[in-house]
């Protein structure tokens, strides 16, 4: 029993769920949950053979210690920084880009189905209608007609987003797959190998590969490039050009967002409210805003959205690096640069702490995202290492805490104003950092460890469930 506590959080975190997403699949209290990864209690048999179920393994692997029958997490190598950005529609990785993949596999497998029946059970039938799940696949499925059920009654499931599809012709059903979409916009077919994700940094902590860099007399975006394949830079440019488009989208939207809330869309009128005698230092928060809440706008509209590092803190990093490279003439290249060397600020939290609001809260977000701009714009300027690092921390630091508590589970209040905020935070945070770099006493990999703390020491009512803080909110007059 002494290896149960790190084997089952193990479990818990390669399938993406929070310690209350996996007490509501048991039955239980979250405290339990809590107890069992402490090594405060152990589950009763009962329990083990559920957790089993749930994460699609057999009893014992909760006990082995060999490397079969799961994914150990693993801090020896990082993945490719491909895998923080990844395309696709909104407002969430696991709700929408993961569903719209696997309805895009499907009907990629079964050109010749002329309807498509789809049951969402978990966390996807709970929330997807919030998140627009439904709609997403409809979108995705189109022409072809589909049939979408959330499923409420079955709990006993493989994870907490757990979708049937079935392809049918005539009448007649061609076949059946079941998918989980475990995070990240990643999904795994029952029965199928999951894919292959290409791991190739050897570092994992910021510390280790600025020594590197410095040995090497490189910038971090050839740290980056040594790293990664050949096709990196062609993805890297299909990257930047989505989160352009989706910001020229944005701009010129009008309406009020789906959901319910009445939320109207701000963007345009951000960006053509010009004041006559319009200060430089107004100009540029309104126009960075501007770009922040068009994408946070595409994504709360179920439109197509770069994740960075996730859905709901995608308009952070494109708000910047837009408005610096339309201010400044920066050629696309050293905007790839830039984000290059922010997919290596994201890549060492998502490794060390957690880019899920479900797990360590908003801070993982939009922290992260605020952190990634803020070393992207360092990169643009040419800044030193150092104060790269510096103006990472500092974003992450003053974001410890941050609640993820998003009213109706929608990602529109507080989630696209605070876009906004963190892309002029962002700004602040570089700037600082290139004028008091020598004098800092965190270091980055610190304040990191300190947020995974912090979110783990988070209420579950303050991690993604629209339970507590402003979700509580329903009055709306």
């Amino acid at each position: 029993m002494k290896f149960l506590p790190d084997k089952f959080r193990e479990f818990r975190k390669n399938y993406n769920l929070s310690q209350k997403e996996v007490a509501a699949l048991l039955g239980i209290s979250d405290r339990a949950i809590s107890k069992w990864e402490n090594g405060l209690s152990v589950p009763s048999s009962e329990h083990l053979v559920l957790l089993a179920k749930i994460f699609n393994i057999k009893v014992g692997d909760l006990f082995d210690t060999s490397d079969e029958g799961y994914v150990r997490e693993s801090y020896t190598r990082m993945e490719s920084v491909k895998e923080l950005y990844r395309i696709g529609r909104g407002p969430s990785s696991s709700h929408t880009i993961g569903p719209e993949k696997a309805c895009r596999i499907m009907r990629e497998r079964f050109p010749t189905a002329d309807l498509f029946r789809i049951t969402l059970y978990g966390s996807l039938a709970k929330t997807g209608r919030g998140h627009g799940t439904d709609e997403v696949i409809k979108k995705t499925l189109a022409p072809i007609p589909c049939e979408v059920k959330f499923n409420l009654n079955d709990t006993v499931i493989p994870h907490p987003n757990t979708m049937d599809i079935v392809a049918l012709k005539n009448g007649r059903e061609l076949s059946r797959a079941r998918v989980k979409s475990v995070g990240g916009g990643k999904i795994l077919f029952d029965g199928e190998r999951a894919e292959e994700v290409f791991s190739p940094y050897a570092e994992t902590k910021f510390h280790d590969i600025a020594v590197y860099c410095q040995e090497k007399g490189i910038r971090l975006w050839q740290y980056v490039e040594e790293n990664e394949q050949d096709d990196f830079w062609d993805y890297m440019q299909e990257i930047w050009d989505t989160m352009k488009t989706s910001i020229k989208r944005g701009l010129n939207d009008e309406g009020i967002l789906p959901g319910g809330l009445g939320v109207h869309k701000k963007a345009k009128s951000l960006y053509n409210n010009q004041h006559l005698d319009e200060s430089n230092q107004t100009r540029e928060n309104r126009l960075v805003c501007s770009y922040a809440f068009a994408i946070s706008e595409q994504n709360a509209s179920g439109e197509t959205i770069v994740t960075a590092p996730t859905c709901g803190a995608a308009g952070v990093l494109p708000a910047v690096l837009y408005y610096q490279q339309i201010k400044n003439d920066f050629s696309d290249r050293k905007v790839l640069h830039a984000l290059a060397t922010a997919g290596v600020i994201g890549n060492l939290i998502k490794t060390n702490a957690s880019i899920s609001g479900a797990e360590c809260g908003c801070q993982a977000e939009i922290g992260t995202a605020c952190a990634m701009a803020s070393a992207a714009l360092g990169e643009l300027f040419d800044l030193h290492i150092d104060k790269i690092e510096y103006a990472a921390e500092i974003a992450i630091e003053h974001h410890l805490g941050l609640t993820c508590d998003p009213i109706c589970g929608l990602v529109q209040i507080p989630c696209i104003e605070r876009n906004a905020v963190a892309a002029m935070r962002a700004i602040n945070a570089v700037n600082l950092a290139s004028f008091l770099w020598d004098t800092r006493k965190i270091s980055f990999d610190r304040v990191v460890e300190t947020m995974r703390e912090t979110g783990h020491d988070l209420s579950p009512s303050y991690r993604e469930t629209a339970e507590g803080g402003l979700a509580k909110i329903t009055d709306f007059r």
